[in-house]
């Protein structure tokens, strides 16, 4: 089995965005500068005995084009070079969208679902409470402004088969499925264990960088749920610990230079 971590550009945004309260004023400075930083979107590709499988989608190319409405475009722009785009990261591991038969979705956010129309033919795992949010919320009007960060053309893709996670479970053999509320109302992280590398922890949004992760843990500028965010994060920790893992920060710079990129892998 191998692991491909892809790199499907990068988002920028304030840090209090990603850190809550990470530049806040004070009495006697309260004039404190923000700092704009770079987000580091990532999508998985696991080769696996039973079938290649995906793990979140990333942006949609047209992001900055008109399919990301402006008020998204301009708190949180996407640079995307043409070699970053999904169906190129893909190819750098000889794989085509359509060699994917199960694709997972950590959650349904513009940077993680947004090219669900590459996998029509595939069944496509989302957390339940998080699916059901993002299709009420792009569908009691047709502001998007009121949309949050879901965007209603990824919500209106069909696809072979939607299924609807609430458990735990084993995904494939070497692979969990774990739920990781908070940030969302549903997230979904994923377990791999490798024959030499060890086990590698993807949490994704239930933990944007090590910063976020401490310990201590540090809330989001983004939550639904502080308590059950806190919780996962917690729940990641005991997982890393258990299998002596590697987490892999979902959206920090710094980390990501650490990391292998496709095409090279984690087997």
């Amino acid at each position: 089995m191998k692991v491909y971590v892809l790199d499907t550009g990068y988002l920028e945004t304030d840090k209090n965005n990603v850190v809550g309260g990470a530049t806040m004023g004070t009495y006697s400075q309260p004039h404190v500068q923000n700092k704009w930083i770079k987000l580091p979107v990532m999508s998985i590709l696991i080769d696996h005995p039973d079938g290649k499988i995906l793990y979140d989608v990333g942006s949609n190319p047209e992001a900055m084009n008109g399919y990301w409405p402006k008020n998204l475009q301009e708190v949180y722009p996407l640079y995307q070079t043409k070699e970053q785009r999904l169906e190129n990261q893909l190819a750098l591991c000889g794989t085509k969208p359509e060699e994917i038969k199960k694709v997972i979705i950590s959650h349904m956010h513009l940077d993680h679902a947004g090219n669900l129309d590459m996998f029509k033919h595939a069944d496509v795992y989302v957390p339940k409470a998080d699916f059901m949010q993002a299709q009420t919320q792009v569908r009691l009007n047709e502001n998007p402004l009121t949309h949050g960060g879901y965007i209603k053309a990824d919500m209106d893709v069909s696809v072979k088969q939607y299924h609807l996670v609430e458990e735990d479970f084993e995904f494939a053999k070497g692979i969990e499925i774990v739920n990781l509320p908070g940030h969302t109302p549903g997230l979904l992280g994923i377990v791999v264990h490798l024959e030499n590398e060890g086990t590698l922890i993807f949490p994704q949004d239930c933990v944007y960088s090590s910063e976020i992760y401490g310990p201590p843990a540090k809330a989001s500028g983004l939550l639904y749920d502080s308590l059950s965010f806190f919780k996962s994060i917690e729940k990641v920790r005991a997982l890393e610990k258990k299998y002596d893992a590697k987490v892999f920060f979902a959206h920090d710079e710094e980390f990501f230079k650490t990391i292998k990129l496709a095409p090279e892998f984690y087997e």
